[in-house]
């Protein structure tokens, strides 16, 4: 596996360890042990670990989503680029509450906007803050979680978490596109072969979601802070037309733009939800 900008719990960290006298023998050892086992468990691509790893993303059951078409929605609202050219010093139907997490030093916002609370259809856009004032520069249609959002997410929930969160690492099956965030690129992206076979390309590119876990680590990296029910594993990926465990899916080009876009120097972030939770 090649991975750039690998954090501090990588396994290639941790073999890196070297002894300097008998007392520190036992230490390495258990050292090298750990880098083992989780090395290990980020090369079983296709078995159980990876698909426990994937909790959060693709789709095990491969049901097709009546709620995830991404038809063009009718209704009142003005369109984002409306909203923002009235004050652009804020992100389009975004409130108060969620827009105070964005980070006063990001100046790339991905805006995930559900289509409702149970709903697996979405849109994602793009901004960049240039001063003080927001632009748009791309919007695609994408899916999210199967069963709609989440301020509480559990693992196999089915549904995406609602919230801030920083986007901080990337990788898939498929080289980066010139990505700028730190990318593993490796095999052991690659889906269960059990899993429909319409997501078979989920993984080729994914950004990490930093919903509880490590920066700097690959997307693959199975520490959860906040503990195992929390779920983890969250990611923007490739769409297979329908909705997903919990993640963010969104067409091949949309992914190499950001992929190519977002900066590590201008602290990209994601603030992601249902229509009604965005702006509460």
């Amino acid at each position: 596996m090649r991975i750039r900008g690998a954090g501090r719990t990588s396994g290639a960290a941790a073999a890196r360890g070297t002894t300097t006298g008998r007392a520190q023998d036992v230490p390495a050892a258990r050292a090298r042990a750990r880098a083992k086992a989780r090395a290990a468990l980020v090369a079983a691509a296709g078995g159980t670990v990876l698909a426990v790893l994937l909790a959060g993303c693709g789709s095990d059951d491969g049901g097709g989503q009546g709620s995830g078409s991404t038809k063009a929605e009718k209704g009142s609202e003005p369109p984002p680029k409306a909203e923002l050219a009235k004050n652009p010093t804020e992100i389009p139907r975004v409130g108060d509450r969620l827009q105070a997490k964005i980070p006063d030093n990001s100046t790339q916002v991905v805006a995930v906007e559900g289509r409702g609370k149970d709903s697996a259809a979405a849109t994602v856009r793009l901004y960049t803050r240039h001063g003080k004032a927001w632009h748009e520069e791309h919007s695609w249609q994408a899916h999210n979680g199967k069963k709609g959002w989440t301020r509480d997410h559990r693992q196999g929930d089915k549904r995406s978490p609602v919230g801030v969160f920083s986007l901080s690492d990337a990788g898939g099956v498929l080289p980066g596109p010139d990505a700028r965030l730190p990318y593993a690129h490796t095999s052991a992206f690659t889906p269960p072969s059990y899993w429909p076979k319409k997501t078979r390309h989920d993984f080729d590119h994914v950004i990490a979601i930093d919903y509880n876990r490590v920066k700097g680590t690959s997307p693959l990296d199975p520490t959860r802070p906040q503990g195992q029910a929390k779920g983890g594993s969250i990611w923007l990926h490739m769409d297979h037309g329908s909705g997903t465990s919990g993640c963010v899916s969104l067409s091949k080009s949309g992914m190499e733009t950001l992929l190519r876009t977002l900066d590590p120097g201008k602290h990209p972030t994601v603030v992601m939800g249902d229509k009604a939770s965005l702006k509460s």
